[in-house]
């Protein structure tokens, strides 16, 4: 069956339904976590790009082809032996069963003769390659207690999903409709990681841009002087949570594969 363009993935997030009372405790809370996949060095923090990839994304060009995708909605992975504790198997396979549940995407183990996988490997921080790019590709996961670090659920996800093929909310064609980045507190040389692509880059797939999406920056990634980078332009919204996928998400993830 024949897709269209990868995409940018904003997030899957369930919009961190911070119903929480409206009391300001746990929004606070909230916004001064930093996910564990903003503080890496890769490309956006926790993003690995082949050569080709790379080369795309400077010259801005349309080069996502249905290769990118995964066939049959089918991905096969490998857990590395050894490399995880039993509960955190246990976290990384939620992850996988919680995106099933949602979409008809489906992960199954690898086999001998698999070629192109997704191998889950403990090391440096959290990130992934960023759909599929043949071969057995790294996502890996600094193995960290579970519920913290790169062992929070919604951390895992949203490697997950750049595994399936999608870049971050906030590099969404029309992100400065929605948010506003504040260019004078990003970490110098880190303003790379706010770039926006046109439409020949990332599509939306009909959904509207999602505050909530589990692919979205916090408010404070990169920032150099503890200041937000970036600001929502509506009032009374949380970016950045890690607690699970957004209906947005699910709803992109669902059109991309064609559900």
């Amino acid at each position: 069956m024949m897709f269209q363009r990868l995409v940018v993935l904003p997030a899957l997030v369930l919009l961190v339904v911070l119903v929480h009372h409206a009391e300001s405790g746990p929004l606070e809370r909230q916004r001064l976590f930093t996910p564990a996949d903003e503080l890496g060095d890769q490309f956006e923090g926790d993003m690995r790009l082949t050569e080709e990839q790379e080369v795309g994304l400077r010259k801005r060009t349309g080069m996502y082809l249905p290769t990118f995708l995964w066939p049959d909605r089918t991905v096969p992975y490998e857990i590395v032996a050894n490399d995880f504790a039993p509960n955190q198997r246990v976290a990384i396979e939620s992850a996988m069963r919680a995106i099933e549940a949602s979409t008809c995407v489906r992960f199954v183990p690898a086999t001998a003769s698999t070629v192109d996988y997704v191998r889950i490997a403990a090391g440096q921080g959290c990130s992934s390659f960023v759909g599929r790019v043949r071969g057995a590709q790294q996502l890996l996961l600094q193995p960290d207690p579970v519920g913290s670090g790169c062992f929070v659920h919604g951390t895992i996800v949203h490697e997950l999903i750049h595994a399936l093929g999608f870049y971050h909310m906030q590099s969404a064609t029309d992100r400065d409709n929605w948010i506003s980045i504040q260019w004078q507190n990003i970490e110098p040389g880190r303003e790379g990681n706010f770039q926006s692509y046109g439409t020949d880059r990332i599509l939306n797939y009909g959904v509207a841009y999602d505050y909530g999406s589990v692919m979205h920056y916090g408010e404070r990634a990169f920032s150099t002087n503890g200041l937000p980078t970036i600001v929502p332009r509506a009032d009374g919204v949380v970016i950045g949570q890690r607690v699970a996928m957004s209906s947005g998400d699910i709803q992109r993830i669902r059109n991309m594969y064609q559900c």
